[in-house]
């Protein structure tokens, strides 16, 4: 980002100061350290949020400009350089993406009617709201139940994007998140929405899928546990790919997997001012829970109003 940053200001970013989220790499990767860029520009002075995590970097990229007598501090905002790193940070630490999981749900807790029918339980303004979530995420995450049922395009869509989030993220510059299925039994087609869609869709399987399939689909093979994709070891294999953050939007038997084996960092929760009844189908799938101290447990960060829906936005306790 400091590259991009720096070739706009041009020659004003000589004597000028720099402020960072994170400190600047000084290692080579994707693209070149940031420092060197930095010191060749003549910046003076560099205000980083935080230090930088990984191990490549923690604190050399400071050390690197204060040898070239850049002015360097650090910690200002440190909280909210936090929040906005967070998938980043998490993968650093350890090894696994930030995982948020999304659900849209009745007044009751219920999903979908006892036929299946849930188009639309929420609102249009709670469904623009999730694509700018979805636009601010690295993945986005979905079961083969899901694309069967529902054939969704999981994608970014710009026109439902409201004018704050369109001025952030340009329809040229638009980028499309990496569409994560979990297909076990390899039941998805190569004629499914999510498969057409501009970007990359990537199958984590059991075994092998010897169909052919666009150039823009991958296949990441994952063990079983106990008869079931190893949702852990997939989340590991993710993380191992440097994906940050994923957005999950699944049906209740995925949901209730990723709370069960602890993985759910932060739930979004849409709740529409209906009540469907206890024919109607619930939020997650849950089994083998006999005591409360068994339940999963979050805690609430921030209750928000989106149309006529709330927004329950909470984080794992």
């Amino acid at each position: 980002e400091e590259v991009h940053a720096l070739r706009m200001a041009g020659e004003k970013a000589k004597g000028a100061t720099a402020y960072v989220t994170l400190e600047p790499c000084s290692h080579h990767g994707r693209t070149p350290p940031c420092c060197e860029a930095l010191i060749a520009a003549g910046v003076t002075r560099v205000v980083a949020a935080m230090q930088d995590p990984n191990p490549q970097v923690a604190g050399r990229g400071l050390y690197r400009l204060q040898q070239e007598g850049v002015d360097v501090s650090h910690g200002l905002m440190m909280n909210e350089a936090e929040a906005l790193n967070k998938g980043f940070l998490k993968r650093m630490r350890t090894g696994f993406p930030w995982i948020q999981l999304k659900m849209g749900a009745s007044l009751d807790g219920r999903t979908a009617m006892a036929s299946g029918e849930s188009q639309w339980i929420t609102s249009p303004q709670a469904r623009r709201d999730v694509q700018r979530l979805r636009a601010q995420s690295h993945a986005i995450l979905t079961s083969s139940a899901t694309v069967l049922a529902d054939d969704p395009a999981l994608t970014v869509r710009w026109d439902e994007l409201n004018a704050d989030t369109q001025a952030l993220y340009p329809q040229e510059n638009l980028r499309q998140p990496l569409r994560i299925v979990i297909d076990s039994q390899n039941r998805v087609t190569p004629q499914h929405r999510i498969v057409e869609q501009a970007g990359e869709t990537l199958f984590a399987r059991t075994r092998a899928d010897e169909r052919q399939w666009p150039e823009n689909v991958r296949t990441l093979l994952v063990p079983e546990h106990n008869g079931r994709l190893d949702l852990v070891v997939l989340m590991m294999l993710l993380g191992k790919q440097q994906i940050n953050s994923i957005w999950v939007e699944a049906g209740p038997t995925l949901a209730g997997a990723l709370l069960e084996a602890g993985l759910v960092d932060e739930l979004i929760v849409y709740i529409a001012p209906k009540l469907l009844g206890s024919d109607a189908r619930g939020l997650c799938v849950l089994p083998g829970l006999e005591k409360l101290e068994q339940a999963p447990h979050f805690k609430f960060n921030e209750i928000r109003h989106v149309g006529p829906d709330i927004c329950l936005h909470l984080v794992n306790a």
